[in-house]
């Protein structure tokens, strides 16, 4: 006689569902009647296709055990161990790599432990934007590639019918881009005078067709914000100093580019023109 377990996981929770299957090799034989031990005591009754799903809620050591009816004649299986614990598991998500160049992409994992049987689910949420299930072609899900930046969250689920894990923390992913920013300006002279415009450029080197907007810094401070590349503005004496931009992504505010290399501007004052 043989007693087995589906799923046959080590450690169960208190809550999930196990069958336990009894094969008493008596083939057809319909005059047996079976029952579930747990702990050396009678437990329950086996239903006649000597299957029997059960919630649990403890541990115990089940063992079944067939008796013949209007015989003496009785089997009993092996004992099986089946661990239960009280406490609900919490997924754990973790990140890969951050830096990515404009186009990659970060590798998230959620794993349970222990972590037969899992699958998983995955959410993401901006500031702006309520939270939604991400959908993928892969069942189990444990991994997943993502090219936005936001605040994620996992869970895992398992069994029949479903178990749920604690969802894990929530994770903040913020993207920084890997390629190089350039300031450009127009007209690209070393000298510029108080009263004419220039536009000035953030170019990201290998991003030339993701839109853009952007971040102006001044000797430190931050002076503009542009909703896209360019920023254009009349220049004044006050204008003179050292320039950084930063872009992101126009529907990412989590993903962004480094700072360029500062730009140094020189203003002089109002040309003079001599006819």
């Amino acid at each position: 006689a043989v007693l087995t377990t589906e799923p046959n996981w080590s450690t169960f929770y208190s809550g999930e569902f196990v069958t336990f299957r009894c094969d008493m090799n008596e083939g057809e034989n319909s005059d047996w009647e079976y029952k579930l031990n747990k702990n050396n005591e009678s437990y329950l009754s086996i239903k006649k296709d000597k299957n029997s799903m059960l919630a649990l809620n403890h541990s115990g050591e089940y063992q079944c055990c067939g008796h013949r009816r209007n015989s003496a004649q009785t089997k009993c299986s092996n004992t099986v161990t089946v661990s239960a614990t009280a406490d609900r598991p919490t997924a754990t998500l973790t990140a890969g790599p951050t830096t990515i160049p404009v186009g990659g992409s970060v590798t998230l994992s959620c794993s349970v432990e222990p972590s037969a049987g899992w699958k998983f689910r995955w959410f993401r949420r901006t500031i702006k934007s309520p939270e939604a299930e991400i959908t993928t072609n892969n069942t189990e899900n444990r991994n997943i590639t993502v090219t936005q930046g936001g605040i994620y969250r996992c869970e895992g689920v398992r069994g029949n019918p479903a178990f749920m894990s604690n969802a894990s923390r929530d994770v903040n992913i913020k993207i920084t881009f890997s390629n190089k920013v350039v300031v450009t300006r127009r007209p690209n002279r070393p000298h510029v005078f108080s009263g004419e415009t220039i536009t000035l450029t953030c170019e990201v080197q290998g991003g030339e067709t993701t839109e853009w907007k952007c971040d102006w810094n001044r000797d430190g401070s931050l002076v503009n914000r542009t909703n896209s590349k360019d920023w254009m503005f009349n220049i004044s004496e006050s204008s003179s100093g050292n320039y950084m931009c930063r872009c992101r992504r126009r529907d990412d505010w989590f993903s962004s580019t480094q700072w360029s290399e500062a730009f140094t501007l020189s203003v002089s004052g109002e040309s003079c023109f001599v006819l």
